[in-house]
């Protein structure tokens, strides 16, 4: 389970509460999952913070996440380690995720990301890493380059792909961005793989649309329509409504929609979170294709919060395989509930029911 979004809560709160977060998760039909946000994150500009989230689920091996940020004048560092229960039942290190993050300039950022595994002996060695330098203008255009490398049998970095975007201004309320995507060739070489040309404006209702087309090389050495997304974003108040439809060409390269995601989140005046997704596909475990969109998948995530305690509660339905044609069976339900103990005092610390 990824980790939860403590961080909005947390920096509203940090002067308040020290997490010791008491998490309590019931699951029907589903796994069992157990979490814990430790040390409140301070809002300063040399802060330092750390999160731990730990997850039970059943008939797989626990696992747990531990999230550090620190940040000290224009240099910021993010680490993100895994860790799984081994034989011996203690925690040993699987992966591990090193963001830096430097602000050259008002106009210039640079990024680097290492990600790191652990070999046999328990030794880390560099698994991938990718460096980013991203420029920006008064006008608002901007350009960012990126290389991504990867370590080879004999621990060397090799350069495996580079991409290169532009963003720039079309209008006072449009931008187009053009990204191009190259992948080394073996030969020392790169060849593009991947183009996408973005285009996004604000409408007269204050609604966003944004388009983004992409294009692989054909076999003819030209480039093809791979796919259009279109993304609609609408916002009321605090209610927020995302339309996300893909469409691709087909055997004779006729374009049509693929699949379709409806994302929408409301507020009511007691402050309850109401988010629902409902994703539609062409292709639905159990039912043969026959070119039209189906409702996939629901996911509805209600959440309340008072001065010391969230409580979340989430259901995911899904078509059964056996009969699609019966509509969407609930699959999983969850319930966590989030508990901040107040400053000084100690956490009750986790369980399950």
């Amino acid at each position: 389970m990824a980790s939860l979004q403590f961080d909005k809560h947390v920096a509203a709160s940090a002067n308040k509460y020290l997490i010791n977060s008491l998490i309590v998760l019931t699951l029907w039909l589903g796994s069992d999952v157990c979490a814990r946000a430790q040390d409140a994150q301070p809002n300063n500009a040399h802060e330092s913070w750390t999160a731990t989230t730990e997850t039970h689920i059943d008939n797989t091996n626990p696992s747990r996440t531990t999230e550090n940020h620190s940040k000290s004048g224009n240099r910021s560092v993010d680490k993100q380690r895994l860790e799984v229960l081994g034989p011996d039942g203690r925690y040993q290190p699987n992966s591990e995720i090193e963001k830096e993050t430097i602000q050259v300039n008002v106009a210039t950022t640079r990024t680097v990301v290492r990600t790191y595994g652990w070999d046999g002996n328990g030794q880390r060695y560099l698994v991938q890493m990718s460096e980013e330098e991203a420029r920006s203008s008064a006008g608002g255009d901007a350009q960012m380059v990126r290389t991504t490398s990867r370590s080879d049998a004999n621990g060397n970095l090799q350069v495996m792909l580079r991409e290169v975007q532009d963003t720039k201004k079309t209008g006072p309320d449009a931008q187009e961005t053009r990204t191009t995507v190259y992948r080394a060739d073996g030969n020392g070489s790169f060849a593009p793989s991947l183009q996408t040309q973005e285009l996004q404006r604000r409408n007269a209702d204050h609604s966003i649309a944004i388009k983004t087309t992409a294009l692989r090389p054909g076999a003819n050495g030209n480039w093809e329509l791979n796919e259009v997304r279109e993304k609609t974003i609408k916002e009321d108040g605090k209610n927020r409504t995302i339309e996300d439809r893909v469409s691709r060409p087909d055997a004779e390269g006729k374009l049509s929609e693929f699949s379709r995601t409806v994302d929408e989140e409301t507020v009511t005046s007691a402050g309850e979170k109401s988010h629902t997704v409902e994703t539609y596909s062409r292709v639905v475990p159990g039912l043969a294709e026959d070119g039209h969109l189906h409702l996939n998948q629901r996911a509805t995530t209600v959440e309340n919060t008072d001065s010391d305690t969230r409580t979340t509660e989430q259901w995911v339905g899904q078509p059964n395989p056996g009969n699609p044609s019966d509509g969407l069976l609930v699959q999983r339900k969850t319930k966590y509930t989030v508990q901040y103990a107040a400053s000084g005092e100690h956490g009750g610390g986790q369980r399950e029911r």
